[in-house]
């Protein structure tokens, strides 16, 4: 399946991402496991993307974050 639009408020906006389904189910495992809300965990990647070297897009980000934290377990 190709990859699914979503509206997500981050600092008070509304931003859309596309994800593979495969990518938010990811997603919203990681923010329970975090005890976040889903856009508060995007807000995290997307402040953290925006500090690094290169900022990438945010699906993009999130996508690394995802794997970088199923590399670390």
């Amino acid at each position: 399946m190709g990859p699914v639009k979503r509206s997500i408020m981050i600092a008070g906006h509304a931003t859309s991402i596309s994800l593979e389904p495969v990518f938010w189910d990811a997603l919203r495992e990681a923010a329970a496991a975090e005890g976040l809300p889903l856009n508060a965990l995007v807000a995290r990647i997307d402040a953290a993307r925006l500090t690094g070297p290169a900022a990438a897009n945010l699906a993009s980000a999130i996508r690394v974050w995802l794997f970088e934290r199923e590399r670390a377990r």
